[in-house]
């Protein structure tokens, strides 16, 4: 299951940053999360500062 990162998001980037499979990029006006490339690994949940990124 992919997760997913909500509006709460305030692009900061440490999501991308810890991603070991690049699935995080920026959006319009967030970043997002392609569910394809997620390997469910949890990483970038640890470090959002504002808890916006949960399971799907």
């Amino acid at each position: 299951m992919a997760h997913v990162i909500s509006s709460d998001c305030i692009s900061c980037g440490a999501c991308a940053a810890q991603c070991p499979v690049e699935a995080i990029s920026e959006g319009a006006d967030q970043y997002i999360i392609d569910a394809d490339e997620c390997i469910d690994c949890a990483a970038c949940t640890e470090v959002c500062p504002v808890d916006a990124i949960s399971a799907e």
